[in-house]
């Protein structure tokens, strides 16, 4: 069957794929328009934009710390003072969102810092929004971080397992505390089922029916975040996450994920990891139209950092790369550890 695309002057037929396009269009030389930089440019089909970045940040009590996290170069755990040092130089590059992680000074098994009035996310948020109040300030919604045994619920005493019910309440306390102070989305990432409409429903009972939530909707149970199991010190203490996280080999489970999210109000849909999972992207952006994130997670970073400081790649040219992949793939929001890195190079160009 053939395409047809509107333009002056009737539709321009475009044969069918599998068709000889040199016998079709005898004079078409596609390295016509390839041959300068400005040619190349002209013609891109797809674009990366600062405006497009956000930049996750992990956020922990203290004064002056800027502690290293050893499997990923140039991210660090800061404190609040150090937090808003590493938010103004991304703000002044044009990095118009950060998406913040807290480390609480203390665990339980109830996750009581996530939601408490002065916990660290509830304090970060309240200072970045007076200094930047133009910068998007968007707030990861889980417990794994506050849980004493790193898993993203409340476990049953005796069997080990993570309760979804029980769960619902924390996170959508948790996530109405972000809201009061100030948060500007809302971001769960837990993966029990119902947790959209769970928060949706507690931030419109207390007048935030304004506040978007960001759902990590295809959040797939994966080998990539293991740096940031160091980063955000979140380690599962026994077991893992596969009993609520989504099995890698699934995709028309990921469908079902999204349709469910939307459906209970999420605005913005959530791929992550990101570019092993190109096609699940390009899947939820063709079938639901929603605006899009792709997360580049921490070993996507990692790995990146690591060729590049073997000489083995060129960092800047892969980062760019696997960006343009994911934009390409349908995401409208690109989450990176090298946002900064990024804005830089494209005030470059």
């Amino acid at each position: 069957m053939e395409k047809s695309l509107s333009a002056q002057g009737g539709a321009v037929k475009f044969p069918p794929m599998s068709s000889n396009l040199s016998g079709q269009f005898p004079s078409y030389r596609p390295r016509r328009l390839r041959r300068s930089p400005a040619l190349r440019r002209l013609v891109q089909e797809t674009r990366l934009s600062v405006d497009q970045l956000v930049l996750p940040l992990f956020v922990r009590f203290g004064n002056k710390v800027r502690q290293p996290i050893s499997s990923m170069p140039g991210v660090f755990q800061l404190s609040l003072d150090e937090l808003v040092k590493e938010a103004e130089r991304a703000y002044k590059l044009g990095v118009p969102a950060v998406l913040l992680f807290g480390i609480p000074e203390k665990k339980d098994t109830k996750a009581s810092g996530a939601y408490a009035a002065n916990g660290i996310v509830q304090k970060a948020v309240r200072l970045l929004k007076k200094n930047f109040p133009e910068m998007l300030v968007v707030t990861d919604v889980c417990l794994c971080e506050y849980m004493s045994h790193g898993h993203c619920g409340i476990v049953h005493e005796k069997h080990g397992q993570v309760l979804n019910d029980p769960t619902l309440k924390l996170l959508a306390r948790t996530a109405t505390s972000h809201a009061e102070a100030g948060a500007d989305i809302i971001a769960p990432s837990d993966m029990m089922d119902g947790r959209v409409r769970a928060i949706r429903e507690a931030l419109d009972k207390d007048a935030f029916s304004d506040i978007p939530i960001m759902s990590y909707a295809a959040k797939f149970s994966s080998g990539y975040y293991g740096p940031f199991r160091e980063a955000a010190e979140s380690t599962p203490q026994f077991g893992d996450r596969r009993s609520y996280q989504m099995n890698a080999a699934n995709s028309a489970e990921a469908m079902r994920e999204v349709a469910l999210d939307i459906q209970e109000g999420a605005d913005i849909v959530m791929v992550k990891p990101a570019l092993a999972y190109l096609d699940i992207i390009y899947r939820v952006k063709n079938e639901f139209g929603y605006p899009t994130a792709a997360y580049a997670v921490s070993a996507e970073y990692s790995m990146i950092k690591a060729a590049a400081a073997n000489g083995w790649i060129d960092e800047k040219a892969v980062t760019m790369e696997s960006l343009l992949a994911m934009r390409r793939a349908g995401a409208d929001i690109l989450i990176t550890y090298s946002a900064m890195q990024v804005a830089e190079w494209l005030r470059e160009e």
